[in-house]
């Protein structure tokens, strides 16, 4: 999946972000483009984007899913 996250501008985000992510799926690949604010998220195993995009919200980064997994 494929989400924009406006508010993240540092390696401390990516790295708050890329913790929130893993804890909802151990197996998530995580990679973040700080240029355009993207967070690109591979190999999660039954975790649905609004999970994803509520457990970012819950520490303070708004997200929004630009392309789910086909």
């Amino acid at each position: 999946m494929k989400l924009h996250v406006p508010d993240m501008t540092c390696n401390h985000c990516v790295s708050s972000i890329t913790k929130a992510i893993k804890e909802l799926s151990s197996d998530a690949h995580v990679v973040a483009d700080l240029h355009d604010h993207i967070v690109e998220v591979a190999d999660m195993i039954e975790v649905m984007p609004d999970k994803v995009i509520a457990a970012l919200d819950e520490i303070g980064f708004e997200a929004t899913l630009i392309e789910a997994e086909a």
